[in-house]
């Protein structure tokens, strides 16, 4: 039967069993709601990070920021002047022994392609006594030093290992002699100076030009003489005229004046008629070719007097005045002319 306990020993049978009541457990109680988090950030939040999206603003507070702040310290240690000058005397010393090191210094120097004079002037123009540190030689002041020598056209400078300061040379070879009011000075075939010369004999293997400005036309004046050909040992030089125009100067005192235009082909009709007629070779004094459409041509005092006894007109006389065959002694006249012609 419900309620009945089998087991029960001693008892009456048939006694219900006292009913134990299980406790009861408690109703649960409803837990207070938390209030919602807002997910949207504070307007302070936002333009925070609206402004670190900017790059500017990112480079200055990754970069510019820590650069102040270092900035700042090392102003303020180096704000100390005894601080500051054993900085300053460290480092010096540190860079001192860095330059001054075996592996930099420069023990001697050699000259290639100079001349005497050109080897004492380019090792006078050094910046140190040797032996000394590489970086106490600026190569690139010396070059600009050297080629302010007259002499030298191109020069090349380098270290080479073993301490040694190589300077390779190209000097002007003098291709012309030019004389002007101040002296003699040798010119290159550009018309550059080379040196300056005492006398014509110097170097009498060149030819030589003269005037104001015949420097500046040195290249004409060389194509000039290259174009005289059979007529170069009669050559005695180039002057320059009102620095636009050339004459040249034979020997017996001929003269061909050229015009400022053309001169180099005006002188080779020059060269090609003498080679045909021996146009110099003649008793003429002045071939005047400045009016190319007009030539002009001036014949000697032989040549004036032998026409004018052709002619049965008076000689005339160095000045160009007839002479009186009265008080003219013999031959004075024919050597007047022969002294004319001479000179």
């Amino acid at each position: 039967m419900q309620g009945l306990n089998p087991f029960t020993r001693g008892q009456e049978p048939g006694r219900p069993a006292p009913v134990r009541h299980a406790p009861m457990r408690p109703a649960p109680q409803a837990k207070a709601a938390a209030p919602r988090r807002d997910p949207a950030p504070s307007r302070l939040a936002y333009r925070l990070n609206r402004m670190m999206l900017r790059p500017l603003i990112r480079r200055l507070v990754r970069i510019g920021l820590p650069a102040f702040l270092a900035a700042m310290v090392a102003g303020i240690w180096l704000s100390d002047d005894t601080r500051r000058a054993n900085l300053s005397s460290s480092i010096d010393g540190l860079v001192d022994r860095v330059q001054h090191r075996e592996a930099f210094m420069v023990h001697g120097m050699e000259i290639e392609g100079a001349s005497e004079v050109v080897d004492k002037g380019l090792r006078a123009m050094l910046p140190v006594d040797l032996p000394a540190s590489s970086f106490e030689i600026d190569l690139e002041k010396l070059r600009e030093r050297v080629l302010k020598l007259d002499a030298v056209e191109a020069v090349e400078l380098r270290i080479q290992p073993g301490g040694i300061l190589s300077a390779v040379v190209t000097e002007r070879v003098p291709a012309v002699l030019w004389r002007h009011a101040r002296g003699i000075e040798l010119l290159d075939k550009t018309g550059h100076r080379v040196a300056s010369a005492t006398s014509r004999d110097v170097r009498s293997d060149l030819p030589i030009i003269a005037g104001e400005g015949a420097n500046r036309a040195a290249t004409e004046a060389l194509a000039l003489i290259d174009a005289a050909g059979p007529i170069l040992p009669r050559l005695r030089g180039l002057e320059r005229v009102g620095e636009r125009r050339w004459d040249v100067v034979l020997d017996r005192g001929q003269r061909i004046k050229l015009p400022e235009d053309g001169a180099l082909r005006a002188f080779e009709n020059v060269i090609a008629t003498d080679r045909a007629n021996d146009m110099l070779k003649r008793d003429i004094t002045v071939i005047d070719l400045r009016e190319q459409s007009r030539p002009v041509v001036q014949i000697g005092l032989d040549a004036q007097n032998a026409i004018r006894r052709a002619r049965g007109q008076q000689e005339i006389g160095p000045d160009g005045k007839p002479i009186d065959p009265a008080t003219d002694p013999a031959g004075k006249n024919k050597t007047g002319s022969s002294a004319k012609k001479t000179g």
